[in-house]
Formats: structure tokens, sequence, C-alpha cells
């Protein structure tokens, strides 16, 4: 991922934060000498610092890579929107160049695969908490059913934040004309993702005059 001085993250603070309030991303693992890695859709939970949980089916082909290389890349991408030509480019509309405004974050992590049955419980139980609190699900059973029947179906995943790239790509290389500009043609369009890219573009530009 490209990430240019003026779409980098301000500091650890800011890519943790957003981090924080996404649970959902990919998991891509390459393990070695393979072709193409193999790419996962996942819920994760995110403690805030350099931990991430996560859980998938037993039959997932992602396992032989990961046990033969216990490498893998948590993938976190929202916040996006489609900058039309003319308002990226004012100046000269029929020849302007579009853009996409986004925010990503790709953690690079040591994986450690969870198999035993009372730690894959405990794991069940921090995600269980995180996406459904108050929800009045009992918690995870090693030893009873039907959930000791069930957690032999599932491996559990504790990845370990080795490294970074975050990347806020939000007009940080415009003037606050721009900004303000663009920020009006997105209000006007108002799209699916397009008040999310708002927030964040207000938010960096806030940030840029600190």
């Amino acid at each position: 991922m490209l990430i240019h001085p003026w779409d980098a993250a301000h500091d650890d603070a800011e890519w943790q934060a957003w981090l924080s309030v996404h649970d959902f991303g990919q998991l891509i693992a390459g393990g070695a000498g393979r072709d193409l890695p193999v790419v996962n859709p996942v819920h994760f939970v995110y403690d805030g610092d350099r931990t991430v949980l996560l859980h998938l089916a037993r039959p997932n082909p992602v396992w032989p890579l990961l046990e033969e290389h216990p490498r893998a890349l948590l993938s976190v991408t929202d916040d996006h929107t489609y900058i039309r030509s003319a308002w990226n480019t004012p100046a000269d509309p029929p020849r302007g160049v579009p853009t996409s405004y986004f925010a990503s974050v790709q953690l690079e992590c040591d994986v450690r695969l969870v198999d035993d049955a009372e730690e894959k419980a405990a794991l069940l139980d921090r995600q269980l908490a995180h996406f459904e609190p108050g929800s009045g699900r009992l918690g995870v059973s090693a030893t009873e059913a039907p959930d000791k029947r069930l957690l032999p179906g599932i491996r559990g995943v504790e990845l370990t934040v080795t490294g970074v790239r975050a990347k806020f790509k939000f007009g940080g290389n415009k003037q606050p004309a721009d900004r303000s500009r663009i920020d009006a043609e997105l209000e006007r369009r108002d799209g699916p993702m397009d008040a999310r890219a708002r927030a964040q573009l207000a938010r960096r530009g806030a940030r840029a005059r600190e």
C-alpha cells in the first residue's frame, strides 16, 4: 500500500482509535512458496494495543498456510468514497483526475493457533462480549453440551501485531479551500459512505491545522 507523507497516520493513537471501532476485515495468509494467498473476510476483536482475536471453521483452507508460516496480514478498510474528476481537478474538468478517499489499516502479525478447548471457549466469550453485550448468551463451556460438541469445529487465532501500515487518504495534499469545496460536493451527493468520508475529511483537516 502506497502511503504518501500527507496520508500517513499522525501517530499510533490515530490508527488505534480508528481500528478500535472496527471489527471486520480480511485475514490474509501466504504460506510458504504458494502462488496466491488465502483471504478470509472475518470478524475480530482488537484489544486496543497489539492483540487481535478471531476464529474460523476447521475446514477453512487457511490452516496449512498458517501452520507452515505463522505470519498473516489483517487488512481493514472503511470510510471510502469516490471523488469525481471535476471535484478533484476543478481547474480543468474535461481532463480532471478522479481519486478515492479511504482509511485503511494493515496489521502485520505473528500467529498463534488456539486449539485448546478451554482457551477457545475464553476466546469466544471475548468475542461474544464485544459483539453481543447484554444478550444473555451463557458463557461458552468447554465441558457441557452443546458447546463441548461444537468447539472442535473451529480453531481460534491470536494475532500479535508486529508492524502497522496505516493510511488516511482524505485530501491531505489539498489546500483548506479545496477540502472545503470537496466536502460541500460530498454533502450534496450524500452517497452511502459520503458522510463518513466527510467526518474523516474534517477530522484530518482539523489535525493539520493544529
